[in-house]
């Protein structure tokens, strides 16, 4: 596998999804599905926009939260940059980002990246297991994180511990049932060691 076509969240309303996606104008970055499968607490992953300056975070979050998203972590600078975290109303968890503390320009409501991070018991391991699934590591920090090229894929994969991943983001680790995300490479369908499953491109909903 060297590419992620896409990605589809499992939501209990499917207009009411699409409503807050087309407002943030990611209704065409992500996929949607109907799904009544049992979930609590935290899914295991989170989803990441990576933009070029604070005031796209600021934009970004207030569509969010116009559009009926929760705030788990108001946008704010840290020594990493500055960013926010919401909780979509289908319950996915969104993270808005940059690396640049300042403003140069005014906001241009452009995303430079989707990151998927999924949240892992063992990095190690799920790093072995993608790797021998045909992925090349582009960043990696030890058993802590690490990130796959994914060549020009509209969606990047990293993994991250579990219980780092629900910190970062500003919700309790515990979390049951299905995570309600499918995701598509060239490589077919098969789950990876955290239960997050892979299907065929014939089998994804078109957003």
């Amino acid at each position: 596998m060297t590419f992620i076509e896409a990605l589809t969240l499992e939501v209990a309303d499917t207009a009411a999804a699409h409503r807050f996606y087309t407002a943030l104008g990611l209704d065409t970055r992500v996929g949607l599905r109907a799904s009544d499968a049992p979930t609590t607490g935290f899914r295991g992953f989170s989803l990441s926009l990576t933009v070029s300056q604070p005031a796209d975070v600021r934009g970004f979050v207030d569509a969010a939260l116009a559009a009926g998203a929760t705030a788990l972590k108001p946008a704010s600078k840290s020594f990493w940059g500055y960013g926010g975290v919401v909780r979509a109303p289908d319950g996915t968890i969104w993270k808005i980002a940059t690396t640049a503390k300042k403003d140069t320009a005014p906001a241009t409501g452009r995303i430079d990246q989707l990151i998927l991070l999924l949240g892992v018991d063992s990095v190690t391991a799920s790093k072995r297991f993608y790797v021998e699934r045909g992925l090349t590591v582009a960043k990696s920090f030890g058993s802590k994180y690490v990130e796959f090229d994914t060549q020009d894929s509209p969606v990047r994969l990293a993994v991250y511990g579990r219980r780092a991943l629900a910190k970062d983001v500003g919700v309790p680790v515990d979390g049951t049932g299905s995570h309600r995300l499918a995701l598509v490479g060239d490589s077919g369908a098969f789950t990876d060691p955290d239960g997050f499953g892979w299907e065929a491109a014939s089998l994804t909903t078109a957003p």
